[in-house]
């Protein structure tokens, strides 16, 4: 399947919700920004699909969690 991929948590210097915050922000308006380049939806898909193992329905729905992001956790 898909690679194991480690999370190391500095337990004694953690990040700021400032700071997660603001890293969700700049991930969304990332989006934002490359659905703007001229690229649609379809072709960015394809390139990441094409770049990766990762099947395009899965490609589509993390796009469209990427999009909500900063909705869901950013007030």
């Amino acid at each position: 399947m898909g690679k194991n991929i480690k999370v190391i948590k500095n337990q004694e210097k953690p990040e700021t919700r400032e700071v997660l915050a603001e890293a969700i922000i700049r991930i969304s308006e990332g989006l934002t920004s490359l659905e703007k380049s001229g690229l649609n939806r379809k072709a960015i898909v394809a390139l990441i699909a094409d770049g990766t193992t990762v099947g395009k329905p899965d490609i589509r729905t993390v796009l469209d969690a990427l999009a909500r992001l900063k909705g869901w956790y950013c007030k």
